[in-house]
């Protein structure tokens, strides 16, 4: 149980942990936190759309499924570890920089040494391209593209797209319609316009997270000439594409409704409303110098990402939940039974 537990707590939070607790963790409890497997949970939520869409279609396939899911989850893996990877190689995360306060960065910290992180982007690596390799044969056409496209986007992410304003554009890509369209595409071996579209709404709230992170570390970033697109544009313009962002979310999804893409029951989602509300009164002013008396020790110094990760998770989790009402609504009009 108390093995279990960690895993669990990895996989909900980035827990902060010492070099002593570290060594006493075993090897999985290690890879989830090295990987920061809590912010994995957005590629399931985008690997499971897909799944769902493909359900409606009647073209689900669970091995294929679940190949896509494992290669994206170990993807998404790979990216993290080379991200702290090159950052700790570039110098970008020493001393007080955010990404070494929020949560253990394994090499600034001395959790791993670089040979151990290797191996640890090695063998991660290995399981993403081996589920890749595997569609390419079961499926062929254009998995292989999709496949590859996948690799730059974990390959240059961390460097050169973070440095030049890409990072945030990258992510609305890859969360939709590579993640979710190329999965479906993978999945049933066709395309519909209708599940880029579906896609949006839920990789606009993953690029919400990473605008909250990179406003988070706004000046920290600029100083070391690391051009994020909140950089770019500076703090307020970024905070109100945050909210614009936000408010698209439940757009997008009310007009696929009314454009008959989708049943109502999609708007289940409408549950993280509160959550929205709460991200936008924050989006709607400066970040605070100092936390807030009631806001959590545990969670300064992460401020505008902790409000939208928090409404992703929530809106993620509602959205599945409406799409399965979805599909079994769409299946009983039809007469047709579930794959």
């Amino acid at each position: 149980m108390p093995r279990l537990k960690i895993w669990l707590e990895a996989i909900r939070v980035i827990p902060r942990i010492s070099k002593e607790q570290w060594d006493e963790l075993d090897l999985v409890a290690r890879w989830l936190v090295a990987t920061r497997a809590a912010v994995l949970v957005m590629t399931f939520v985008s690997s499971a759309i897909a799944g769902l869409l493909a359900l409606r279609a009647g073209k689900f396939h669970a091995l294929t499924w679940g190949l896509v899911t494992l290669g994206l989850l170990f993807a998404h893996a790979t990216n993290n570890l080379v991200n702290d990877l090159t950052d700790h190689a570039k110098g970008v995360d020493r001393g007080d920089y955010f990404r070494a306060r929020y949560g253990p960065q394994p090499l600034e910290h001395g959790l791993l040494t670089k040979g151990q992180m290797a191996r640890y982007i090695a063998v991660t690596a290995a399981v993403a391209l081996a589920a890749g390799a595997a569609l390419v044969v079961m499926r062929g056409g254009a998995t292989l593209t999709l496949m590859l496209v996948g690799c730059v986007f974990v390959a240059f992410y961390t460097w050169p797209m973070k440095y030049i304003g890409l990072g945030e554009l990258a992510v609305i890509v890859v969360w939709g319609p590579l993640m979710v369209g190329g999965g479906y595409y993978v999945i049933t071996g066709s395309l519909d316009p209708g599940v880029i579209a579906a896609s949006l709404p839920f990789s606009l709230g993953a690029t919400t997270v990473i605008f909250g992170k990179h406003i988070d570390k706004l000046d920290q970033d600029r100083a070391k000439k690391i051009r994020t697109l909140p950089v770019l544009i500076g703090e307020r313009n970024a905070r109100a594409a945050v909210i614009a962002m936000l408010v698209s979310q439940y757009a997008i999804l009310v007009h696929l409704v009314l454009a008959g893409v989708f049943t109502p029951a999609v708007l289940l989602v409408g549950l993280a409303i509160p959550a929205a509300v709460r991200t936008v009164r924050t989006y709607g002013n400066p970040r605070p110098k100092e936390p807030p008396p009631s806001y959590p020790a545990k969670i300064w110094p992460l401020w505008f990402v902790a409000f939208a990760f928090d409404h992703n998770r929530r809106f993620g989790l509602w959205y599945l939940a409406g799409l399965v009402l979805d599909v079994v609504l769409h299946r009983m009009l039809t007469g047709v039974a579930l794959a």
